[in-house]
């Protein structure tokens, strides 16, 4: 049975970790394993990208740290708010943000709306939860877009719906699996900035699965290489550059440096010839 646990960051030896892994495993009805196990530290305020082919585990991962998934052995450790929740208040939510590949967005109600669904879910006031949703698309560049349809926006426009929708409980953990992976390579760069500033504004510990060498790359303080399943972790690496970054990161010298480092860890899960 896998000891979950979640508690408030002063919990001792939590103090500077959003998320902790310990062994976890994950293992379907069918006898697949697909995951682990696997060990990942992840600091307050940190943006890492989980990196690996398909189906090696990293939504599993995602989702286990979510609780949408339980792990079949293992400890996960996520520090969560002190405090208790108030009837009609939202706290820094469940402590987690989700941003799932697809925006999902409901087709029949505007765009406010459905950044407001977590908040009206949570019995949040009308009046402070539209303020909230209003705020929240600001925030990633949709204010003139509230009263919108999803229909009415472009694929790049719906995933910063996602996004605000994500926010609007002010997690402190953002969780994201490949939200970008749909869209046309000017959109991603634009989104992969705007992330970044957002990140840097708000504060956020971000977990962002992708395919991509070059977006792990750009986006993240700590590109963790995963092998191919069960998941477990092939190469752990720090992208150290000068901050804020920008676009003479993504083409300097160092970027593409960092960029074969992270292409030579990924090869062995690609080749099936892992060097665990």
């Amino acid at each position: 049975m896998a000891d979950v646990k979640t508690s408030p960051a002063v919990e001792a030896g939590l103090t500077a970790l959003a998320v902790s892994l310990r062994g976890v495993t994950k293992a379907y009805d069918n006898g697949v394993m697909a995951l682990g196990p696997l060990d990942l530290a992840v600091r307050k305020g940190e943006f890492i990208s989980l990196l690996g082919p398909s189906g090696c585990g990293k939504s599993t991962a995602l989702r286990i740290i979510a609780e949408l998934s339980a792990p079949s052995s293992g400890t996960v450790r996520v520090a969560r708010h002190a405090g208790e929740a108030q009837p009609g208040h939202v706290q820094p939510g469940h402590g987690i943000g989700f941003v799932f590949q697809e925006p999902t967005l409901m087709p029949w109600t505007s765009v406010r709306e459905n950044v407001r669904l977590p908040l009206r879910l949570a019995g949040v006031p009308k009046a402070e939860a539209r303020a909230r949703a209003d705020e929240a698309l600001a925030s990633v560049g949709l204010a003139d877009f509230a009263d919108a349809y999803p229909r009415e926006l472009s694929g790049g426009m719906k995933m910063r719906v996602s996004l605000a929708r994500a926010l609007v409980t002010d997690p402190d953990i953002l969780l994201m699996d490949e939200p970008f992976a749909a869209l046309d390579e000017i959109t991603r760069f634009r989104l992969n900035n705007d992330l970044l500033a957002l990140w840097r504004a708000l504060g956020k510990t971000v977990i962002f699965v992708t395919h991509s060498v070059f977006e792990s790359v750009y986006l993240s303080q700590r590109v963790v290489v995963m092998t191919a399943r069960p998941g477990r972790i092939q190469a752990d690496i720090r992208i150290e550059t000068v901050e804020p970054r920008g676009e003479e990161f993504r083409t300097s010298a160092a970027y593409s440096d960092y960029c074969r480092k992270v292409s030579a860890a990924l090869a062995p899960s690609y080749s099936g010839q892992s060097t665990l």
